[in-house]
């Protein structure tokens, strides 16, 4: 059943629970899978023709949204900070055990093994972030959809507002999950579906929010703390790794000015659109407590 405070009458003696419902999966809609067609248009041109350097940038976007974007959401929240830090081991045991099980389903097979595999397949197979990246981001999405639900059960200028300003923050993250995917061997066509694929999740998020949101707003720091769980152990125990690999000077310049140039996307959009929202947010929490 829907919340009670959405039964309110609009003059015509309609309630506006649909159109409130509609707006919100509109919204997630709009905000998740627009985010992966624009991300799709820069990282699937230009940047799939210089993977290997890109990942430098991917590192950058992912150390950024976790540490400067979630994980900053995640404990202003209020929540336990005991809770949440222990939420923030445990994913990263968790991303870390799900590798181990990739690496272990993948161990029968290596090159030069006189299996007959399609041309590519070893570097497909070596993939085990591509399935971390995607895991992390789909949680990310589906807390995405609960704030897009609470803002406009709230008010729905401040839920358009809050659905904008998390398609502008998406857009750079889903850039560097694409980069991920390129390096970790799927193919342009795998990467965009799979990335839209787990965009879905800020639509779920959006419907699950609509019916349960005083019941799920108390667990969106930890569905937060572990997407960025994701972020931080693919970007320090697989992309890091790879770009130490080439310790020349020119090779470790270009690295670091990507890195610079990744936590700047995040940093820039953080300080400007996501600022607003963020101080929205937590009227909208308050507005819709009260309520």
């Amino acid at each position: 059943m829907a919340p009670a405070r959405l039964r309110a009458d609009t003059g015509s003696g309609e309630p506006i629970i649909h159109s409130t419902l509609l707006y919100i999966l509109l919204a997630a809609t709009i905000s998740g899978v627009g985010s992966i067609f624009g991300a799709a248009l820069l990282s699937l041109t230009v940047a799939s023709r210089v993977v290997e350097r890109m990942v430098s940038f991917s590192v950058g976007v992912l150390l950024a949204t976790a540490l400067l974007h979630s994980l900053p959401e995640a404990f202003e929240s209020g929540a336990d900070t005991r809770a949440l830090f222990g939420t923030l081991l445990a994913g990263l045991l968790g991303f870390f055990l799900l590798e181990k099980i990739s690496l272990l389903r993948h161990s029968h097979h290596h090159e030069g093994d006189g299996h007959h595999h399609h041309h590519g397949h070893d570097r497909e197979e070596a993939g085990r972030s591509g399935l971390t990246i995607l895991v992390g981001d789909t949680f990310h999405n589906f807390a995405d959809g609960i704030v897009i639900a609470a803002a406009f059960l709230a008010n729905p200028h401040i839920g358009i507002v809050t659905a904008l300003a998390i398609a502008a923050h998406e857009i750079p993250q889903e850039v560097g999950d694409f980069i991920v995917l390129l390096n970790a061997g799927f193919s342009k066509a795998r990467a965009f579906a799979f990335n839209l694929l787990s965009s879905l999740a800020a639509i779920i998020g959006g419907l699950v929010g609509y019916f349960l949101l005083d019941q799920l707003t108390g667990w969106i720091p930890y569905v937060l703390v572990i997407a960025s769980s994701s972020f931080l152990y693919i970007a320090v125990s697989d992309l890091m790794p790879q770009m130490q690999r080439k310790p020349r000077l020119k090779e470790s310049a270009v690295q670091v000015v990507l890195v610079a140039a990744g936590i700047a996307a995040i940093v820039f959009i953080t300080n400007g659109v996501h600022e607003q929202h963020g101080h929205r947010h937590s009227r909208t929490a308050a507005g819709v407590t009260s309520n």
